[in-house]
């Protein structure tokens, strides 16, 4: 697990992608982002859904993450669904790239949040879960809910 670094303060987490994946490896990127994007990150503008990491040509790029304009944007506002750069070391990049080609893992975004003033992508290398997975996930949560309601009710 990511440990959390004191002062990172969280923007979005991909909820969907750690119900629909098997999280197996977590790594931090930095990414490449245009003046108005990270105005607009900051906003809460930022929307992971049915995004991924596609690794070519020695590079890794977010494709399919919606930023929204920036409300106080000129004309020369971003594209909303553009690819986008992930900043990885050369050596991390070459692990994915093995791991993805050989195994037909995935890698997709989980959170983003800031670290020192810049936006930092974590992403992670994942196996997509059977559908028996998800149902026991779905049970799991459900009995977690149910005890933390019951555990309320005997405190009150």
């Amino acid at each position: 697990m990511a440990k959390e670094v004191q002062g990172d303060r969280p923007l979005v987490t991909n909820r969907k992608a750690l119900f629909e994946y098997e999280i197996l490896d977590r790594l931090e990127a930095g990414i490449c982002l245009l003046g108005t994007e990270i105005k607009s990150v900051r906003d809460g503008g930022l929307n992971f859904r049915d995004a991924y990491v596609e690794i070519s040509r020695g590079e890794a790029t977010l494709v399919d993450c919606h930023i929204a304009s920036y409300s106080h944007g000129n004309r020369m506002n971003h594209e909303t669904e553009r690819s986008r750069k992930l900043l990885l070391h050369r050596r991390e990049l070459d692990k994915l790239t093995v791991k993805v080609s050989e195994r037909g893992l995935t890698v997709v975004p989980l959170r983003a949040y800031l670290k020192n003033g810049r936006v930092k992508i974590e992403i992670g290398l994942a196996r997509g879960k059977k559908l028996h997975d998800k149902r026991e996930s779905i049970r799991r949560k459900e009995i977690e809910r149910e005890t933390r309601r019951a555990s309320r009710s005997r405190g009150d």
